[in-house]
């Protein structure tokens, strides 16, 4: 792989039989997830306590794929991090619930794929998301989690 912070996670073929593999990268705890032919990266551990996302099994949220942390039911867009929620108005109860973003909460990564091979790139540290907390080792939280 040309760029020098690229990680090699597996193949094509072992990502999307498996669905997800979990995977440690310079001290940071993520999975690859395979949905609908793409694949995406995100912190292992879920923004709001901990929780094993990368167990999560993934929801259509409107238009958007979610992973649903097993432990407190928190839906996290796949491709951006946002936490989702279903919103609701209490003074028109007949109005369909609607999708509403909490904002980025969960780090995402790049994933890409080259001669079958897929590759992590992981994102910025630049802006702090609350998965940052969870998601480095001990050593890690020392050097790339602020």
């Amino acid at each position: 792989m040309s760029a020098i912070n690229s990680f090699h996670v597996g193949t094509i073929e072992e990502i999307h039989k498996a669905g997800r593999k979990r995977v440690v990268i310079q001290d940071r705890d993520i999975f690859v997830l395979s949905h609908r032919g793409k694949f995406y990266a995100l912190d292992s551990f879920c923004y709001h306590a901990g929780g094993p996302l990368h167990e999560g099994d993934i929801e259509e949220l409107g238009a958007t794929s979610c992973i649903v942390c097993p432990w407190h039911k928190y839906k996290i867009a796949v491709d951006s991090g946002n936490g989702l929620y279903l919103a609701v108005d209490p003074f028109n109860q007949k109005k369909p619930p609607e999708v509403k973003s909490k904002g980025v909460k969960q780090r995402t990564h790049t994933v890409t794929i080259e001669n079958d091979n897929v590759y992590v790139t992981l994102s910025s540290l630049e802006n702090r998301v609350e998965s940052d907390h969870y998601n480095c080792t001990d050593k890690g939280r020392k050097f790339h989690c602020k």
